[in-house]
């Protein structure tokens, strides 16, 4: 960045114009502040970006619409379709369902059940290469956001069949390369109702040997259809359900409350380089609202009955719209925090949460960005009062108007905003804090270390560097 004196020389240079053709002459003072002017500008501001994309998988909502997915790789004619599921999802009624629409269609397909709860880059290469093996023409995922992750992460290696893991891990953990090639199509059917994997374009990973979480972000990822069938989540146990719905309240708000788009920096010089995680914008911010008030009312309703209807239902649309909303706004502070903290946990404190059958510890990941939620928006509400004080009556139950909400002071809005969150994560029985899940103030340095690297998410932060 120039210096204040550079820009008050470059300033007063500026001044000496007897008239405006001074201009015309190359070698005219006006003429050399002018252009050392356009040089300061091009080489020390970015320009900010100036406009937003909407991408999003097409989706099919509906009970029992499981049964339809034979009948579209059959209208594709797909040579040969991988399905992707984990060993749980194996023996249950919506993998049944999709297997015997496809024997149904007459679809050829291979079945990899192995997917990984939480997947690492050892578990990614494992559905890679058996993937590779194969060559799919098309894919489809049966399951929650690990295996619909996986399935994106084995569709861009098979495509791309000599590229290393990292080539296409986001910058800066990895090289963040371009996708240029065209995917094969991909069916995504949702499990759970949290991740909106079924709308991204966006794939997360552990990585054990960097002991935090990253992932590949670009639309070419997101699946062509989301199958969201309201019977899927039936066998889905109610610490899950809790889980995955808070991963729908945290994509809402920190898409919602992410900087807006054109004040994002720098601004993309082709299209094709404009990130899936833009800022918040006019669409995203509709997805995303609609989600948070959805989630804040049934939420609550799954947690005291995992086999409410239509909470489930709800709660499925919610996850969706989340996803269109995030899958374009972007996330901010929660999640880049998040990734350490699940990560970090495998080696660390060891915490397994109760509910969840695996062998290994795990933090699940809407747990894991819970639990710094209402201090990142304590954090982040002098940035745009406004939108947190539509979130603190939500969170409230209050309309905007209501006097405690309407007449509270800008400076108290992130206190309260804090008291609120904190109030709805309790009513939900789950871990609040790092100390809850076994993490001291000794880890701290390493949580910090694991978050940095986050770019992608951390520069949609509001309030950082200001």
């Amino acid at each position: 960045m120039a210096s204040r004196s550079s820009i008050l020389r470059l300033m007063n240079l500026s001044k000496h114009v007897a008239c405006p053709c001074h201009a015309c002459n190359p070698s005219s003072p006006a003429s050399l502040a002018s252009t050392a002017l356009r040089n300061f500008a091009k080489h020390t501001v970015p320009e900010k970006e100036y406009a937003f994309e909407v991408a999003a998988a097409n989706l099919r909502f509906g009970e029992g619409v499981t049964k339809e997915v034979g009948m579209d790789f059959a209208n594709m004619k797909a040579k040969k379709v991988g399905v992707f599921t984990d060993s749980n999802i194996m023996k249950l009624p919506p993998m049944k369902m999709a297997v015997d629409s496809l024997e149904k269609a007459g679809v050829k397909f291979e079945v990899f059940s192995k997917v990984a709860v939480e997947p690492t880059d050892a578990s990614w290469m494992e559905a890679i290469n058996w993937s590779r093996e194969h060559d799919f023409s098309h894919f489809l995922a049966v399951g929650g956001g690990s295996v619909m992750d996986t399935a994106k992460a084995a569709n861009l290696f098979t495509v791309y069949k000599d590229a290393d893991l990292f080539d296409f891990i986001n910058a800066p953990v990895g090289k963040g390369l371009p996708i240029t090639q065209t995917l094969r199509p991909l069916i995504a059917v949702p499990t759970t109702a949290g991740t909106g994997s079924e709308t991204t374009g966006t794939a997360i990973l552990d990585i054990p040997s960097r002991n935090f979480k990253t992932g590949i972000a670009n639309r070419a990822l997101k699946p062509m259809l989301g199958i969201v069938d309201t019977l899927n989540t039936d066998t889905c146990p109610t610490a899950v359900h809790i889980a995955s719905g808070l991963d729908v309240l945290f994509h809402s708000m920190e898409s919602y409350t992410a900087i807006p788009y054109n004040e994002r920096t720098p601004r993309p010089a082709n299209p094709n380089l404009r990130p899936a995680y833009q800022g918040s914008n006019p669409i995203s911010d509709v997805f995303s609202l609609w989600a948070l008030r959805q989630t804040v009312e049934f939420l609550p309703r799954i947690a005291k009955n995992p086999h409410d209807k239509e909470a489930q239902r709800q709660m499925l649309l919610a996850a969706s719209f989340a996803g269109i909303g995030f899958g374009n706004g972007g996330v901010h502070l929660c999640h880049a925090a998040s990734y350490p903290i699940s990560g970090l946990n495998k080696t660390g404190p060891k915490y397994k949460h109760p509910g969840y059958v695996v062998d290994k510890p795990i933090i699940p990941h809407g747990i894991s960005v819970a639990l710094t939620g209402p201090s990142v928006f304590k954090f982040t509400a002098p940035s745009s009062p406004d939108r947190h004080r539509l979130a603190l009556s939500i969170f409230s139950g209050l309309p905007e108007t209501d006097d405690s909400i309407a007449r509270l002071p800008n400076h108290q809005i992130g206190e309260r905003l804090y008291d609120e969150i904190a109030k709805f994560l309790d009513s939900l029985g789950v871990p609040r804090g790092l100390k809850a899940v076994g993490y001291t103030k000794d880890d701290v340095p390493r949580l910090v270390q694991g978050t940095l690297p986050q770019r992608r998410v951390l520069d949609l932060a509001p309030g950082i560097g200001e």
